[in-house]
């Protein structure tokens, strides 16, 4: 498959989407997540479903993503746009996508840790506008160069990967055969291990471990669908941040 030039458009502008701040600060938590940016993907592709399938994938090996003092372990953004655009248009199995997004996952921590070092500059400039009272300099500062910058070094490589990616992937796995391939497969199906291990990890510390059990018996003796469980799950958090806070009173929250 050939990714037209106004589908590559339309991939990089998801992974820019998915960094920006454009919509309304939430493209970190939706977008930024390659369920999410996987199936966008593939709507751009023609098959959302195939997209979603792959984005999940690869999904599976960040649950226990944290940016933690604004490092972080890989890029999931990139792996899931990226990863799930070169999949689809080379026809790799799930698995094999994920072997593949691997890497690139990694390779987007170079575009994180530059935009983070680059940024610091324009907060320089912004407080230059604060010692003269001047709140639209500041407001300028905080927005136009960081977005620009950040399209610059977001859009313009994923775009790029995504026009001339598929073919150089096509290429490479005919060079390498097919036992490389399988290889590829392997590795991929063991992967998705990792996220969940650090996913249980963090949920068996604390007093997580409740809810844990609560959606594993929902699920296995009462046959709760996933969106059922996760509308349990919503309940319960907030209950849980409202009793976190120190209870509720007269109908007020502490």
């Amino acid at each position: 498959m050939k990714i037209s030039l106004m589908q590559a458009f339309m991939i990089g502008l998801i992974y820019y989407l998915g960094n920006s701040t454009w919509l309304v600060g939430v493209g970190f938590y939706t977008v930024y997540r390659p369920l999410v940016a996987g199936t966008l993907v593939g709507l751009v592709l023609g098959d959302p479903v195939q997209g979603a399938i792959v984005g999940a994938t690869i999904n599976l090996i960040y649950l226990g993503f944290i940016s933690a003092g604004g490092a972080i372990p890989g890029d999931p953004c990139l792996a899931g746009t990226l990863g799930t655009a070169l999949a689809i248009a080379s026809g790799l199995e799930p698995e094999a996508a994920l072997a593949l997004a691997v890497p690139i996952g990694l390779l987007g921590t170079l575009i994180w840790f530059g935009r983070m070092t680059v940024c610091a500059i324009f907060v320089h400039w912004a407080d230059a506008y604060a010692e003269k009272g001047d709140t639209r300099g500041v407001m300028l500062m905080n927005v136009i160069p960081s977005q620009a910058f950040l399209f610059t070094i977001s859009f313009i490589p994923v775009f790029l990967a995504a026009l001339y990616g598929p073919s150089a992937v096509e290429a490479a796995i005919s060079f390498l055969g097919q036992k490389v391939l399988h290889t590829l497969i392997v590795i991929g199906g063991m992967m998705p291990a990792l996220g969940i291990a650090l996913n249980m990890r963090a949920i068996l510390k604390g007093n997580t471990i409740a809810y844990y059990f609560l959606g594993f018996f929902l699920s296995v003796y009462l046959k709760l669908d996933i969106v059922a469980v996760g509308a349990f799950a919503a309940i319960a958090a907030y209950l849980h941040m409202q009793f976190a806070k120190g209870g509720i009173a007269d109908g007020k929250t502490a």
